[in-house]
């Protein structure tokens, strides 16, 4: 944990500049929602700071000088950007799309691009609508969120199936693996195990193909929808929206000729709900299979990218230090998903015990997976806020 002294912000601080490297974007490759795997913080992301103080690598060379821009001289050019990203990317997703092309792979990347502007225009608009003309903000970024869930359902139901065949692989290998944090009890008969581990290769077989008849199936519907969507014309009124940002961002009455100081405000209410969020996550010691507790968690997902987009606009770059903590929540999320979706393979009508038994083992994985990725969370959350409930 960090010394109870430090504190975060996102307003730009004084002084020279430390040595930095690039923000690592953790949301960039894989998302389903997750567009990246991302390593640790950058050495000294762990050491405490003075309050006041940004626990990220950003200086004040990345961050843009608030007393001397306007907040359109520092806004629009980033909803601008990602207007221009979004665009590209949608380009890409045209050509890697046509018949001719055989390379899948490509279309995949162009759609990840193509969600991670969307998802950054949305939230953007979301933080600072006050900067903006509220109107056109509110029904863009409502399209945009609807495309965004549109486009991702594909990609999570393929990830979702990986994840869970490769987890029943490794369950039903050599040895059947024990509770975890607990022994197995002294002189405990070895036929017990082994007819443990006999049941569960039986039935991983069968859970796997069921698995895979469920998923393949949605993941086939989600790209049809997907497909519909593309072609729609509200999909179209979208495109048309976006084109109009790239070269125009419609400002709310009076912000014109406002410092850049105005943005600080709605930025540091996201870190602000961001940071209420964390202190009232579960302790530690909380149950994993309690799936109550999940949609604070989700919660606290969903407020850490805000804050993340917010970080990008007011102080120009991604905070290093929160990417970490973001990929763990990430990877709560795929986990606690696939853990659902083994519960739900599991009530299929007339399925054999072995198979329900297979998916009840590897239900209970992918719950302590979720467990897992609670405690990198608190692992490598840096700020100075209390990781357990009031």
């Amino acid at each position: 944990m960090r010394r109870p002294d430090q504190q975060t912000t996102t307003r730009p601080t004084t002084g020279p500049a430390p040595e930095t490297g690039a923000g690592t974007d953790a949301n960039a490759n894989a998302d389903a929602d997750a567009d990246a795997t991302v390593g640790p913080p950058p050495d000294g992301g762990a050491e405490g700071h003075p309050a006041g103080s940004r626990p990220s690598g950003i200086g004040p060379s990345a961050a843009h000088p608030a007393g001397d821009l306007t907040t359109e001289a520092v806004l629009a050019p980033y909803l601008r950007g990602q207007a221009a990203d979004f665009l590209r990317s949608l380009r890409l997703h045209h050509e890697h799309s046509a018949p001719a092309e055989s390379g899948g792979h490509d279309a995949a990347a162009a759609t990840r691009a193509l969600r991670r502007a969307a998802r950054r225009i949305s939230g953007s608009l979301h933080t600072f609508r006050a900067a903006l003309d509220p109107h056109w903000a509110d029904q863009l970024r409502a399209e945009l969120a609807w495309l965004s869930g549109v486009l991702a359902r594909e990609h999570a139901y393929a990830n979702r199936l990986t994840r869970l065949v490769e987890a029943l692989h490794q369950l039903s290998g050599p040895a059947l693996p024990a509770a975890r944090g607990a022994r197995a009890a002294t002189g405990e008969p070895a036929a017990s195990d082994a007819q443990g581990r006999a049941a569960l290769g039986v039935g991983a077989a069968r859970a796997g193909a069921l698995l895979e008849r469920r998923l393949t199936l949605a993941r086939t519907r989600s790209h049809s929808a997907a497909l519909q969507a593309l072609g729609s014309s509200r999909f179209h009124a979208v495109a048309d929206a976006v084109a109009l940002l790239a070269s125009d961002v419609p400002l709310a009455p009076g912000t014109t000729g406002r410092t850049a100081e105005a943005l600080l405000e709605p930025a540091e209410r996201a870190e602000q709900r961001l940071l209420t969020a964390v202190a009232a996550l579960p302790p530690a010691d909380s149950e994993p299979y309690n799936e109550a507790q999940d949609a604070a968690w989700h919660q606290a997902r969903l407020l850490l990218r805000l804050h993340r987009y917010a970080h990008e606009v007011v102080l120009g770059a991604a905070a290093p230090s929160l990417a970490s903590c973001g990929h763990a929540l990430d990877l709560h999320r795929d986990a606690v998903e696939a853990a659902a979706a083994a519960a739900a393979a599991a009530r299929t009508p007339r399925i054999a015990p072995a198979t329900a038994y297979a998916l009840g083992v590897l239900h209970a994985d992918q719950r302590h997976e979720v467990e897992a990725a609670r405690a990198v969370f608190r692992e490598t959350w840096p700020y100075a806020t209390a990781l357990t409930a009031p």
